[in-house]
């Protein structure tokens, strides 16, 4: 699918309030196969691209006998286009306006991935300081505590080890993981 066809898809969704350009979806097309209808709407998409290629061509070489060819042309790429329209309602797509403004500059959206990567990497490295330098506290604390209280320090310790031996006894047997998430069985 070239790109041409998922903006043309995206766009004639319209925007929503949340920043996302998107195409909202009726209880009655809920039914229907989510990629079924996307194909549908590629296809309108190319035809209607078919279309606006016979209609160039018909009106670049335009003369007097080809004014009935041209009216049919246009009545059919109105007629695809109404059909595309009708179409993209069973669709449900968000894509981020930033992503269309990086098109309409004539820019490539992989910028707009590698930025969010990018981004994200960058979070997560100022995270991962941050939990070190906690683990580092802690651990110093429990050093300094350890020399001035030892019999706390070690009573803290056997309270700890048991309370992670209880709560890791409990997330097994309610299927969560170490981490306190609860496992969700995958949607077939």
């Amino acid at each position: 699918m070239d790109l041409s066809q998922t903006t043309t898809n995206v766009v004639t969704g319209g925007s929503g309030g949340n920043g996302m350009a998107s195409n909202q979806t009726n209880d009655m097309g809920a039914a229907d196969d989510p990629k079924q209808n996307l194909n549908q709407v590629i296809n309108s998409i190319q035809k209607t691209l078919g279309l606006l290629h016979q209609l160039y061509l018909t009106v670049s070489s335009f003369n007097a006998a080809s004014q009935l060819p041209l009216l049919q042309r246009l009545n059919s790429l109105v007629t695809e286009l109404d059909n595309m329209v009708k179409l993209s309602e069973k669709c449900n797509i968000e894509v981020p306006m930033e992503v269309l403004n990086l098109i309409d500059d004539g820019k490539n959206p992989d910028e707009f991935t590698r930025d969010v990567i990018n981004s994200c990497i960058a979070k997560n490295q100022v995270t991962k300081g941050r939990t070190d330098s906690f683990k580092s506290l802690r651990k110093h604390l429990l050093e300094e505590l350890e020399q001035a209280f030892p019999d706390e320090v070690e009573s803290y310790r056997e309270i700890r080890a048991s309370s992670a031996a209880e709560t890791k006894r409990l997330a097994q047997s309610q299927s969560m993981l170490p981490n306190g998430d609860v496992k969700v069985k995958p949607e077939i």
